[in-house]
């Protein structure tokens, strides 16, 4: 049996390493000096910043969290200013590390309830879909799925066509055509992942997907190395959509509260009233709503 303790330690390790050496002491107001051997803060200036000794933060470094207390979390958290989604990534971290079950186990798929998908179908101009925490669409409506229509036709999608933002990104050489910005979304995308990490340490469909990107993916392995943590993503999207052209679209995501132990969120696309994108998503909104596109 794999000692997924270990794995949880070495996370530990490499995020909060990788906090600390994106601060430099200007930033956290500490005295400087012209000789410094690392690129952020050193272990014993985070120590005194939270408050705690040398000896116990270089410990908790190392990756020995369970039995933290909050407060003293929190101290960290502040002293190496991490943002809202990192904090709750650490305290994540630390739930996780405390004595439980620690087998990986495969959750089993939680069904959109019928309410949802036809909530999904009554929005009509703009693309919608719910997403679950490893960033399957396990629901669209159907302008999202012509929206996305490259990714539901890559042979990266599952055997019931569902498919998966991650394994669309890094495993279809397409999806660099698709997504304009195809690098900022990679990067928001694992992100994305790294979140569900840990809040989920135990989802062996998880684990599996991550080994299979990081095998398959340099780009992935590069991106995971960095372990920076989102865990909502919204703002603009270009898409080079095959059948209407370039779209500009904004998009927003909400939490989903369709089952309280998996994580769903709704995500909707819409382009700005009277611009070129906007027509553009009307057309293929048409388009979608052809009978001939039926299959």
């Amino acid at each position: 049996m794999a000692d997924h303790s270990s794995d949880h330690r070495t996370e530990i390790r490499d995020f909060l390493a990788s906090r600390r050496a994106k601060i430099t002491p200007e930033r956290a107001g500490l005295p400087t000096s012209a000789r410094r051997r690392v690129p952020g803060l050193r272990r014993e200036e985070v120590a005194v910043l939270a408050g705690v000794s040398t000896e116990w933060y270089t410990r908790l470094e190392k990756g020995h969290i369970s039995g933290v207390s909050e407060d003293v979390l929190a101290a960290v958290a502040q002293a190496l200013q991490l943002d809202d989604d990192e904090r709750t990534y650490l305290f994540d971290l630390a739930r996780a590390a405390r004595p439980a079950r620690r087998t990986p186990s495969r959750r089993r798929d939680v069904e959109v309830p019928p309410r949802i998908q036809w909530l999904l179908d009554s929005v009509a101009l703009s693309a919608a879909f719910v997403r679950n925490g490893r960033l399957d669409v396990v629901a669209t409506n159907p302008l999202a799925r012509a929206l996305h229509a490259p990714m539901f036709a890559s042979l990266t999608a599952d055997s019931r066509g569902r498919a998966n933002f991650a394994r669309y990104h890094f495993l279809d050489p397409g999806s660099q055509d698709f997504f304009v910005d195809w690098a900022s979304g990679a990067a928001m995308t694992v992100a994305l992942l790294r979140a569900e990490a840990g809040r989920e340490p135990h989802d062996r469909a998880l684990r599996e997907l991550i080994g299979e990107l990081s095998t398959a993916s340099a780009d992935f392995r590069t991106m995971w190395a960095a372990h920076d943590v989102r865990i909502r993503h919204e703002g603009t999207k270009r898409l080079q959509h095959p059948e209407v052209g370039l779209l500009d679209l904004t998009f927003h995501s909400l939490d989903l509260p369709v089952s309280p132990r998996a994580v769903h969120d709704l995500s909707l696309y819409t382009a700005e009233p009277g611009t070129t994108s906007e027509d553009r998503l009307k057309l293929l909104a048409s388009l979608a709503a052809t009978p001939a596109r039926s299959t």
